[in-house]
């Protein structure tokens, strides 16, 4: 294997200008196959949902799945693309075990939806419009899981299994057109793409688009031109790239290693090529076909699709607030800035501070749980906030609680952290732990007096003007009630015992 010299990438900027094409793939979220009724639950045993249609059984006939095809729409009208009066699929043909009819059914030259765009905020609050070239329907194909090899890829294991549970389930493929002027901001505009991409399926309902569990992947193509050229170069195809930050690093791998053949006197193969989370790097996978190779013909088992005008107006009519204009819609009405707004997307965090204050919360205290303790425990058993055992609901009453006086921040944090460790509801691990805020004014003014008469000299001071030494009165009576007392009312208290005005 030829080894290649990476150039830097601040190196490579300098010569060439990059040119990505981003295709993604999203699994819908139907009950039922694209063109049969088997059910796509995530998790069944090998093979059990499957049957002679999407097997690929000789006699079996597809029928089009129409919940697809409203997903598709919704689709393509939330990325400002044409929706096709009349279209159609065809048979993409070639050989991978894992697709059992040894074609795929998708579409060619006759996609749904085509003709669109996407803005993307970057962390710096500019906007950057991305191309749509279109949006086709087809089905996925199975999964291979390779045995005995040492990199879980076919080269070198022993045998192979087959589950075709998720041949045949929907698939949109949403294509770019070629993206030009990123320049050495292509690896960031390449993950804000995704992750704005993701953000509006989610908000559309069609997909919880998962990129973990595969239900959102995306092929990174990406070419060089030379600086000052016009003519794209030749492009390579990252395929299956699985994680937003992975999307950035094969984005800036690629770039780096096309200037470094190129720099060479190397000549760029058109391939598909594998992405290793490990080091952020790519290897070769196969020459890369180019559209005739596939024999694309019309599929002669299924009718065109075409969507009415009317109901397609409908669908319009449906859409929700998209994501771009939700944020900043939100992050006015909060009063936050836009580094602060990505701090909030950043952590996956949005959703449940607006879940939070749909419970009752302040904004304001919603963000503050969500984005302080929360996160740094999710930080610390290395979970996602959305995986945290706590609801938003829960958090919304902790809010409740501490703004009635019934806890104060710290007692707050340990009704959470009873909530997290399965005690119940706040109500119950603050039944249970004790937690309330002593508000009894008769056992306030008795732990006053004895920390009054337990530092007398601080006490002096007090009395001789000197206000802030209160701090440390207040100090000792949170210890004496296990920071259960009343901060606020308990300083109140030392002034009028000393007779001091606060």
């Amino acid at each position: 294997m030829t080894v290649i010299d990476l150039v830097s990438y601040e190196d490579a900027l300098a010569s060439y200008d990059p040119v990505m094409g981003l295709e993604v793939h999203v699994e819908l979220g139907t009950q039922t196959k694209m063109f049969c009724g088997c059910a796509t639950v995530p998790g069944a045993p090998a093979n059990a949902q499957t049957c002679p249609t999407c097997l690929g059984l000789p006699g079996s006939l597809p029928v089009v799945n129409a919940t697809a095809v409203e997903s598709a729409v919704k689709i393509g009208l939330a990325l400002n693309c044409s929706i096709a009066d009349w279209c159609r699929f065809a048979r993409k043909n070639y050989f991978y075990p894992d697709m059992p009819k040894n074609f795929q059914t998708s579409q060619y030259d006759e996609p749904i939806a085509f003709d669109g765009y996407l803005d993307v905020q970057l962390e710096d609050g500019e906007v950057f419009r991305v191309g749509i070239e279109r949006a086709h329907m087809e089905e996925d194909t199975g999964k291979s899981t390779h045995i005995g090899g040492a990199t879980g890829r076919i080269h070198g294991a022993s045998h192979s299994l087959l589950d075709y549970n998720r041949a045949g389930i929907p698939l949109i493929e949403i294509v770019t057109k070629p993206i030009t002027g990123a320049g050495d901001r292509a690896p960031e505009i390449a993950r804000a793409y995704v992750a704005e991409l993701r953000e509006l399926i989610r908000a559309l309902g069609v997909s919880e688009a998962r990129m973990e569990m595969g239900q959102m992947r995306c092929d990174v193509n990406l070419s060089l031109m030379p600086k000052g050229s016009q003519t794209f170069g030749t492009r390579s195809e990252t395929k299956n790239v699985n994680s937003l930050r992975s999307v950035e690093r094969a984005v800036r791998f690629e770039v780096q290693r096309h200037a470094g053949v190129l720099d060479g006197g190397g000549v760029i193969v058109q391939e598909t090529r594998h992405f290793h989370e490990d080091d952020g790097s790519t290897t070769s996978g196969r020459v890369k076909e180019e559209a005739e190779d596939y024999r694309y013909f019309p599929e002669p088992d299924l009718v065109p699709v075409a969507p009415a005008r009317a109901w397609v107006e409908e669908l319009r009519a449906t859409l929700p607030e998209l994501p771009r204009l939700r944020r900043n819609r939100l992050r006015e009405e909060w009063g936050i800035s836009e580094h602060e707004m990505q701090s909030v997307l950043n952590a996956g965090a949005l959703d449940l501070i607006i879940a939070t204050i749909d419970a009752g919360a302040p904004a304001d205290q919603a963000r503050k749980w969500w984005m302080g303790e929360l996160a740094r425990r999710a930080n610390e058993t290395g979970t996602e906030l959305t995986g945290l055992t706590i609801t938003p609901e829960q958090v919304a009453r902790v809010c409740a609680l501490v703004a009635e006086g019934s806890l104060n921040d710290k007692l707050a944090r340990q009704t959470i952290e009873g909530v997290l460790a399965g005690e119940g509801g706040p109500d119950e691990v603050v039944e249970k732990r004790g937690l309330k805020v002593v508000s009894d004014e008769g056992a306030l003014g008795t732990a006053v007096d004895e920390a009054i008469a337990g530092n007398a000299a601080i006490a002096d001071k007090i009395r001789g003007g000197k206000v802030a030494a209160a701090g440390a009165l207040v100090g000792a009576v949170m210890k004496a009630t296990r920071g259960q007392a009343d901060a606020a009312r308990v300083r109140e208290l030392i002034l009028e015992r000393l007779g001091v005005q606060g």
